[in-house]
């Protein structure tokens, strides 16, 4: 009875978790590519490799001589070589922002913040470069990743979060995105700081699409309930 009820559990667990990743086709296709460019990046070393990441950084030179091309394959690659961190962050916030926010609207919020806090800061980089505050060899900077996209699908999912862990959530990626904008060196302008902080306030504007979607609000509160469930305790009995 015991070993049938521990396959119960986990052939209900296996089906909830098919079920996430296939209510998320974006997503996780995504960390599939991901996978796979990580995986050439292992194997390349030394020069080879910083001319394959350059020639895909959305850096001032390449958004000059082909936006389209930089634009899309720098979210194809990321800034390390080690894809774990990012299989968590997808699993956390753009899965869950993807089921609640349907594959179209998820995808316009995050190539919409990518693009605009692409343009943002490389934009005031240009102009620090032209009036001689930044140098020079910053036109070619290696600029990949998918960070934008993410802050700003993780700043859409704001509204997403039953009040008030709302304001706590929004304040922790206020704290953590703009203290680096704050303390930035201004002889030597970060961009990527000014992208991450553009990115949250454009993710913040889709407010007006992400008040009309539907679906349970996500609420940590009800993760000790979970856990307590998954430890097989009633999470309603006032001894637990």
């Amino acid at each position: 009875m015991a070993n049938a009820s521990v396959l119960a559990r986990l052939r209900s667990l296996a089906l909830t978790v098919w079920h996430f990743i296939t209510g998320a086709p974006l997503t996780y296709t995504w960390l599939v590519a991901l996978m796979v460019t990580t995986a050439i990046q292992n194997h390349l070393t030394g020069r080879k490799l910083h001319t394959v990441l350059l020639h895909r950084s959305t850096n001032i030179y390449e958004l000059g001589t082909d936006p389209l091309e930089v634009l899309f394959s720098s979210l194809l690659w990321i800034d390390g070589k080690n894809l774990e961190p990012y299989l968590l962050l997808f699993t956390i916030f753009l899965a869950p922002a993807e089921h609640w926010l349907g594959h179209l609207r998820w995808l316009t919020v995050g190539l919409t913040t990518h693009i605009g806090a692409t343009y943002v800061s490389e934009g005031m980089l240009y102009l620090a470069i032209h009036h001689r505050e930044a140098s020079e060899r910053l036109l070619h900077s290696r600029d990949i990743g998918v960070s934008y996209f993410l802050v700003g699908v993780m700043a859409v999912l704001t509204y997403h979060i039953v009040k008030p862990w709302r304001w706590g959530y929004l304040g922790v990626l206020f704290v953590i995105f703009g203290f680096p904008l704050i303390t930035m060196d201004k002889t030597e302008l970060d961009f990527s700081a000014i992208g991450h902080f553009v990115s949250i306030l454009i993710g913040l504007a889709f407010y007006p699409m992400a008040r009309d979607r539907r679906g349970a609000p996500l609420n940590p509160a009800r993760i000790k309930a979970m856990l307590r469930r998954g430890r097989g305790v009633d999470a309603t009995d006032p001894r637990a």
